[in-house]
C-alpha cells in the first residue's frame, strides 16, 4: 500500500494588523484555525484556498503568495497533514452566506490575541504560518503548476 497525505490548503490573511481567524467546532471543542481545509479531487491548490476562505468566511480570498508547505502530524488521529499555506487579501464579504458546517464565526485578531488563545488552536500550524507572514516569507504563485 502506498501511503499518502492528507493535503490541505490555509488562507494567511492580514487586514488592519489583525488576522483573520475562524472558531469552529471540533472533535476536541472549540478551537480557532486559519481558513482552511482539504483539498477536493480534480481542484487547483489555488482554487482550493479561495473556495475554502469563501466557504468558512465568506470573504472573496485573492491569494497573492504562497507562504509554505508544511508537514504535520497530528498526534490525535495518527493523520499526517501536508498544507499549503498562501497570503494573501480578502474583499468582498457575504454577510448573508451559511459558513461551513462546524464554524462558529470567522473574526479579526491582533497578534497578542491570537497568542492568548494559542491553548485553542486547531494545530501547532496555526502560529507557524503566522509567524512565517510577519517574517515576510512569500513564494510566487507560479511556482505551483496544476495539469487536468
Amino acid at each position: 500500500m502506498i501511503w499518502k497525505p492528507n493535503v490541505t490548503v490555509a488562507a494567511v490573511i492580514k487586514q488592519n494588523d489583525k488576522y483573520l481567524l475562524v472558531e469552529e467546532q471540533t472533535n476536541h471543542g472549540i478551537l480557532f484555525n486559519q481558513p482552511a481545509g482539504h483539498l477536493e479531487p480534480n481542484e487547483s491548490i489555488v482554487d482550493g484556498v479561495i473556495r475554502e476562505t469563501l466557504e468558512e468566511t465568506g470573504y472573496t480570498f485573492t491569494p497573492q503568495s504562497l507562504l509554505g508547505i508544511y508537514r504535520w502530524h497530528s498526534h490525535h488521529n495518527d493523520t499526517i497533514y501536508l498544507r499549503f499555506a498562501f497570503s494573501g487579501t480578502v474583499d468582498k464579504h457575504d454577510h448573508n452566506r451559511k459558513l461551513d458546517y462546524g464554524i462558529i464565526r470567522a473574526t479579526w485578531f491582533n497578534i497578542n490575541e491570537i497568542h492568548d488563545l494559542s491553548h485553542r488552536h486547531r494545530s501547532p500550524l496555526v502560529i507557524k504560518c503566522i509567524e512565517d507572514h510577519l517574517a515576510g516569507k512569500h513564494y510566487p504563485l507560479e511556482i505551483l503548476t496544476h495539469f487536468d
